[in-house]
This record gives C-alpha cells, sequence and structure tokens, in this order.
C-alpha cells in the first residue's frame, strides 16, 4: 500500500479553512492525511479546531525566537520528521523566508481573497472595495517567498454587488474558498498539478 499523502497547515486565526480541509478528508472526498497544524498564535480558535479533530499542532509565539528564520528552522525540522508533502498556508499571518520557500518550493501553497495579483497583502478585501472593482475572488498560488507573489494554480471570480459590504463579501469569499482550496489540494495529492521549476 502507498504512503498516504500527507500535509501540513499553516494558520492564524479562525481556522475555517482547515476546518473545510478536515471535513473534506472525513467525508471521503479528499484522500490525504493531516499531519500537522502550524499555528502563531495560542489562543486562535484554529488550535482548539485540531485539538478536537485529533490533528497535532504545533503552536509557537514569533516572539520566543530571536528571529523569523529560527522558529523556521524548527518547522521544517518538524515537517521533514512528519514526512510532509504539501503545506498549506491558510489564512497564516506570517511572511515566510528562504529557510522555508526554498526546500518547500513547489509544495507550499497559499491561498489569498482576491484575483491576484491585484489586491495582495493584508485586508484585501477592503482593498477591492475601496477600489470599487466589480468583481474579486479567490486566488491559489504557489509560494515563492513574495508578497502574494508566486504561480497561480486557479482562480474563482465573485461579483461584489451594491449591497456588499467587508462582512457580506468575506462571507462570499470563504465559501469559494472552502470549495476551491481542497478542490486544488485533491488536485496536487493525485499528482495532476506540478510546478516547472525552471520557470
Amino acid at each position: 500500500m502507498s504512503k498516504s499523502f500527507r500535509i501540513a497547515v499553516f494558520a492564524s486565526g479562525s481556522g475555517s479553512n482547515f476546518q473545510a480541509i478536515a471535513d473534506a478528508v472525513n467525508a471521503g472526498k479528499l484522500d490525504v492525511h493531516i499531519g500537522l497544524l502550524v499555528c502563531d498564535r495560542p489562543n486562535a480558535k484554529v488550535v482548539e479546531r485540531a485539538k478536537q479533530l485529533g490533528i497535532p499542532s504545533f503552536v509557537f509565539r514569533a516572539k520566543d525566537y530571536g528571529s523569523r528564520e529560527q522558529y523556521e528552522q524548527e518547522i521544517l525540522q518538524r515537517l521533514e520528521s512528519l514526512e510532509i508533502d504539501l503545506v498549506v498556508l491558510a489564512g497564516y499571518m506570517r511572511l515566510i523566508t528562504e529557510v522555508l520557500v526554498k526546500p518547500l518550493y513547489g509544495r507550499l501553497i497559499n491561498i489569498h481573497p482576491s484575483l491576484l495579483p491585484a489586491f495582495p497583502g493584508l485586508d484585501a478585501i477592503q482593498q477591492a472595495l475601496d477600489y470599487g472593482v466589480k468583481v474579486t475572488g479567490v486566488t491559489v498560488h504557489y509560494v515563492d517567498g513574495g508578497m502574494d507573489t508566486g504561480p497561480i494554480i486557479a482562480q474563482q471570480t465573485l461579483a461584489i454587488t451594491p449591497e456588499d459590504n467587508e462582512a457580506t463579501l468575506a462571507a462570499s469569499i470563504h465559501q469559494i474558498e472552502h470549495v476551491l482550496l481542497p478542490q486544488v489540494i485533491a488536485q496536487i495529492a493525485a499528482g495532476e498539478l506540478k510546478i516547472n521549476k525552471d520557470s
């Protein structure tokens, strides 16, 4: 029997995307094993979700380390010891460095609540509203160390209505994320998606 495809999820907040991935696994729609949650906020709701799901977590405070590279080195060692095949950034609010990007390039993806390259960084939903665009959406992309740069894997659009505010738009975007992210993970796990490392 072949080894199951193992993923780690990085999250900083409520963990609704983490929950959506776990739900897809438990429903038999996603054939992967969630080996680890990585979270930089000990009080985040996602930590409680992981506990309830029986998924191991590595929870840390950045301020307890001398540098970003220091805690990333510890994270990398944990990922390697668990033989993680894919790392999914799902609402992880920290920029990551070459310590993780280099060894994981092509096996490290992020989900972002806009149609990249539009509205990278924080508050992407509010950025779209402030700019007055009529269409926004969700992007899943490979991580290359830049701010929401890296080759795009999948996007789904969403029309913004005149009635939308940040809360309503965020709710609609989360609904898309919760379907799109497990789909992309399934494609990667099945070997249908591969990054061209020379590009």
